[in-house]
């Protein structure tokens, strides 16, 4: 008798780890770069509840230490989908037909911490207070042209300062720029809610200002090529709905009251990719976390905007009409 049920407990393993390989067989591969932050939780949940495999798509993740390098590795096929902030690059190789916009990611909005404006202690203790005392500072950003000359700009424009007084250095990832500021090189910088706290906590910065409090805009999006979407419709469509389901639970777990069972349900799948082994995982997350529009829509106008931007600065060259950058077919737009 119990042969027999060794036997058939082996023959049904057997037979689960072939169904197991069938479907990873029968799943299509498709790459996603972004950062390697706290940012992209919502992905970090849809992969974690396997969303992704539900529909058929064996998601790699790739990750990048600034923006503007991934949209890059999208026209150069090293990834098929990316989510990060739009920059000046994005919108020159958007411009020239090769990158489309189609989905929302982290939203600014007032009252939401998102994006935070960081003072060293020595500037803070000289009176860096408010972007509006900005002019004559130096920053850190990743690169001319990054989200980050971008959020500078629009201040300048918001409090009425020259963006050219302020001396920007392009350190080229993020880690940069906090260790900059952190030790005083620069005299301020940006920095997402999860790293500007801890920084502020440590007492190795000061936080200024919330940029979503002055400047409400659409700070990170989903993006892929021209070549993907009419080459793979129907994988994106399927990438895109995992997607929007990993954000709907994301804002059920972090937005929608107190931080409850879906949070705590959803913190170890994102736990596996930041904050990983920290026994402090859990509050610096809830601390961290940031507003994602509604549904994974896209804020069309916004984009827009940007587009405007970085064109009046000549950081852009083309003249194409700016809804030809954006595609809403896979996902809604705000």
């Amino acid at each position: 008798m119990i042969l027999h049920r060794r036997a058939f407990l082996a023959a049904a393993a057997a037979i689960g780890a072939g169904a197991r390989q069938a479907r990873a067989a029968a799943e299509r591969k498709l790459t996603l770069g972004m950062l390697h932050t706290l940012s992209p939780a919502p992905i970090y949940i849809a992969q974690g509840r396997g969303y992704f495999s539900d529909q058929g798509l064996d998601v790699e993740f790739v990750f990048f230490d600034a923006a503007q390098p991934i949209s890059a590795a999208a026209v150069a096929g090293d990834i098929d989908v990316g989510i990060t902030a739009l920059t000046g690059g994005f919108f020159n190789l958007a411009e020239k037909g090769a990158l489309r916009v189609i989905g929302g990611g982290l939203h600014e909005e007032k009252g939401a911490q998102g994006i935070a404006l960081l003072a060293s202690n020595k500037a803070y203790a000289a009176g860096l207070t408010s972007p509006a005392k900005l002019a004559d500072r130096t920053v850190a950003i990743t690169q001319y042209g990054s989200s980050f000359h971008y959020i500078l700009g629009r201040l300048a424009q918001l409090d009425g300062f020259d963006l050219k007084s302020i001396d920007m250095r392009p350190v080229q990832s993020i880690q940069n720029m906090l260790a900059a500021v952190g030790t005083n090189q620069v005299d301020a910088t940006f920095a997402i809610a999860s790293q500007a706290k801890a920084a502020a906590a440590a007492g190795r910065a000061h936080i200024v200002a919330w940029i979503g409090d002055v400047l409400p805009y659409q700070l990170t999006a989903l993006f892929t090529t021209e070549r993907m979407i009419k080459s793979r419709t129907e994988d994106l469509r399927r990438f895109c709905n995992a997607y929007r389901h990993g954000v709907d639970d994301y804002h059920a777990a972090f937005f929608s009251g107190p931080p409850g069972m879906a949070a705590d349900a959803v913190i170890p799948l994102i736990e596996k990719y930041v904050y990983t082994g920290d026994p402090n995982a859990r509050a610096k997350i809830l601390a961290g976390v940031s507003m994602y529009s509604a549904h994974a829509a896209l804020d069309v106008k916004d984009v827009e905007a940007q587009l405007a931007w970085f064109r009046a600065q000549g950081l852009v060259k083309g003249d194409a009409d700016p809804k030809s950058l954006i595609d809403t077919s896979f996902l809604s737009a705000l």
